[in-house]
């Protein structure tokens, strides 16, 4: 998994009625664009996390 900052990490909810969690990459903190990320979530709590398989990347648009 890479991420830069600006992307966006949606986390799959894990069970039936579990909503999908999306948090925006802050700083990366592992080598060459990879885990673990610091994130802010859509409360704006921010915390550092790795994702694991139920997680994918949303790449910033590089117009913005």
């Amino acid at each position: 998994m890479r991420a830069t900052v600006g992307d966006k990490l949606v986390v799959h909810g894990r069970v039936v009625g579990q909503h999908d969690r999306i948090a925006e990459v802050v700083e990366v903190l592992g080598a060459d664009g990879g885990p673990p990320y610091r994130v802010r979530l859509e409360d704006g709590h921010e915390t550092v996390m790795s994702p694991g398989p139920d997680t994918v990347v949303r790449h910033q648009d590089p117009a913005q």
